[in-house]
């Protein structure tokens, strides 16, 4: 990546990541983290139906395919929806780390065209943390987890407390998923999003 921006390369004082002792298990599938989630919720009938598992440390993998549903020219996947991608799995990986954040920063390059049918095969990691801020890169490649590189993507994202849902998200959402009785779900619903 072209790194064009100093937002996105972690202070001097920044730490390794600690995936948390709660954390998944390498291999074990994270699930969708909200039902009405563009990127991973399977109640979006266009939606990405995005499928993140969990890998060693704080990294993950993720795949989704794309759909005619998805295209931006004719044929091939809209760059807002890669970017979506690459937003959903970035996010997938503060599960790791038991921390809500959003996503304050994330620049994407566009590498090769990625044609509908596609499944687009991701890779992401937590680099550094600093404070509230957590740093993540990730890469989507074609034809397979070893195939070329198509888009790629820094991030960083910013820990906030749940507050930050209750105080801007829509209220008839926030109160369902609050009194989900299912604790992990409801801490899930509220792990990433603008």
């Amino acid at each position: 990546m072209s790194r064009t921006s100093t937002a996105l390369q972690p202070p001097a004082d920044a730490v390794r990541p600690v995936r948390h002792p709660d954390a998944p298990a390498p291999g074990e599938l994270l699930g969708a983290h909200y039902g009405q989630c563009f990127g991973c919720g399977g109640d979006q009938p266009h939606g990405l139906n995005l499928e993140a598992r969990a890998g060693e440390g704080v990294s993950l993998t993720a795949e989704f395919t794309v759909q005619p549903a998805h295209q931006g020219a004719p044929g091939l996947a809209h760059g807002g929806v890669l970017t979506s991608a690459l937003d959903e799995t970035l996010g997938s990986l503060n599960w790791l780390l038991r921390t809500i954040a959003v996503t304050g920063r994330l620049e994407t390059d566009f590498v090769r065209p990625v044609p509908v049918g596609t499944t687009l095969y991701l890779e992401a990691e937590v680099t550094a943390v600093a404070g509230r801020k957590i740093y993540s890169t990730a890469t989507g490649r074609v034809g397979g987890p070893d195939g070329p590189v198509a888009v790629r993507a820094d991030a960083l994202f910013v820990e906030v407390k749940v507050d930050h849902f209750v105080d801007h998200g829509r209220q008839e959402e926030i109160q369902a998923a609050m009194n989900d009785p299912d604790q992990v779900r409801r801490a899930r619903a509220f792990e990433v999003n603008p």
